[in-house]
């Protein structure tokens, strides 16, 4: 089976040549937190301060899952705010510069699976 997605609230069919445009649209209206919704089940949030964004890939909604690191990167960013107006702050090696996190949503969109060129991080 071909997996779909279509944005969180089910809305919006997302392709991986669409993704980038909805992020980078959702990011400058201020919606800074995007969960895609899989047919399999899986989620893929997409959460960003702008600059960068933590990328994550879950199996379940209890899964830990995984998600986009930058393993040289040293020091934090703030600025990552949720859907409900939390304001987190993540190290910097547990986000990717924005552009990286359009790429690897893209991929994961058109394929079901992170790009071979992509630091990744197994939270399970």
């Amino acid at each position: 089976m071909i997996e779909s997605w279509l944005l969180n609230d089910g809305a919006v069919s997302a392709t991986a040549v669409a993704a980038p445009r909805i992020l980078r649209d959702r990011i400058a209206a201020g919606q800074l937190e995007t969960w895609f919704r899989s047919s399999c089940g899986r989620s893929l949030a997409v959460i960003s301060n702008t600059d960068r964004a933590l990328v994550m890939l879950l199996d379940s909604e209890d899964d830990p899952g995984e998600h986009a690191i930058t393993p040289a990167a040293h020091g934090s960013s703030t600025g990552f705010v949720l859907a409900n107006g939390q304001i987190d702050e993540f190290p910097d090696q547990d986000t990717v510069p924005l552009t990286e996190a359009l790429h690897i949503a893209s991929h994961i969109l058109d394929t079901g699976f992170p790009p071979v060129d992509a630091a990744w991080s197994i939270d399970r």
